[in-house]
C-alpha cells in the first residue's frame, strides 16, 4: 500500500464523544479533514451543531447530538440514529471526560463517582454501545483519551486532583484489557494519554501552576491546536492497523522527567 493512502480516512464514519470544544473539537476536525465523516457529541448540543456545520464545510458528512456518555439509552439512540444515517462506524473516540480538585482526605464521595461516572464508565458504555456494531461488521477502532497524570502521581501542590489521575488510569488498563478481548475480532483499541493544552478543563490549573507545568516540560510548550491531529489520525487509520493495546503520549515530554 503506498504511504499516501494509510493515512487517509476517506469514507470512514468516526463518532467523537466531548466533540463540542476543546481536544474533541480538535480531534474531530482532523479526521474530518483526512476524509472522515463525523459524528460530534457531547453534553450541550448547541456547541457540537457549531462544530457540525464547520466540518461539512471541508466536504464531509456529519451529524451533531447532545448526550450523556453515563445514559446507556441517550448512547444507543446516538449509535443507531448514526447506523442509520451512514450504514456503519469505523472509528470511535472516547473523549468526554470530568474532573475535580481536592485533596484525597476531603474528596467528596459524590464529586469522585461523577468523574469516574464520565470517564470511565462513559468510555465503557460508549465502547460496548459502538462496540456491538464494529462486532457485526469485524473491524473498527478505538481510541480512548486518557491523560499522562493517570500514568504517575501528581504533586498536590499543582495537581489535586486524585479522582480525575484514578479514573485516566483505570482508562489505560481498560483499553489493554479490551484489545486483548477485541483484537482477535478485528477491533483495535489504543489510547492517546495528552500533558497539558490549553481547554475550559484546564484552564484555572493552567493559569495557577502552568510555569511550574512548562519548567517540567522538556519542549517547553503546551499542547496547541492541532498537536493531537496526527495522533488521532495514525491510531484511527490503516498506518496503524497492527497496533492495539497502546498509548501514545503526546505532553512534550514532561513524563519522561
Amino acid at each position: 500500500m503506498h504511504a499516501g493512502e494509510l493515512f487517509n480516512l476517506t469514507g470512514q464514519v468516526a463518532v467523537v464523544t466531548g466533540g463540542g470544544r476543546g481536544l474533541g473539537r480538535q480531534m474531530a476536525e482532523g479526521l474530518a479533514e483526512s476524509g472522515a465523516h463525523v459524528v460530534v457529541c457531547s453534553r450541550k448540543y448547541e456547541p457540537c451543531r457549531e462544530v457540525s456545520e464547520q466540518l461539512k464545510e471541508l466536504g464531509v458528512d456529519s451529524l451533531a447530538f447532545a448526550c450523556d456518555v453515563t445514559d446507556p439509552d441517550a448512547i444507543q439512540e446516538i449509535v443507531d440514529k448514526t447506523v442509520d444515517h451512514f450504514g456503519k462506524i469505523d472509528i470511535l473516540v472516547n473523549n468526554s471526560g470530568a474532573t475535580w480538585g481536592a485533596p484525597a482526605e476531603d474528596m467528596p464521595l459524590k464529586a469522585w463517582q461523577k468523574v469516574f461516572q464520565v470517564n470511565v464508565t462513559g468510555t465503557f458504555l460508549m465502547s460496548q454501545a459502538v462496540g456491538r456494531v464494529m462486532l457485526e461488521q469485524g473491524e473498527g477502532a478505538i481510541i480512548n483519551i486518557s491523560s499522562v497524570a493517570g500514568m504517575k502521581g501528581s504533586d498536590p501542590e499543582y495537581m489535586d486532583t486524585i479522582g480525575y489521575n484514578s479514573s485516566k488510569g483505570a482508562v489505560l488498563t481498560f483499553t489493554k484489557d479490551l484489545a486483548v478481548k477485541w483484537g482477535p475480532r478485528g477491533i483495535r483499541v489504543n489510547a492517546i494519554a495528552p500533558g497539558f493544552f490549553p481547554t475550559k478543563m484546564s484552564e484555572v490549573l493552567m493559569e495557577q501552576s502552568g510555569e511550574a507545568f512548562l519548567k517540567n516540560t522538556p519542549l517547553r510548550k503546551f499542547g496547541c491546536e492541532d498537536d493531537l491531529k496526527g495522533a488521532v489520525i495514525f491510531l484511527s487509520s490503516k498506518a496503524s492497523k497492527h497496533i492495539t493495546g497502546d498509548v501514545i503520549i503526546v505532553d512534550g515530554g514532561s513524563h519522561a522527567m
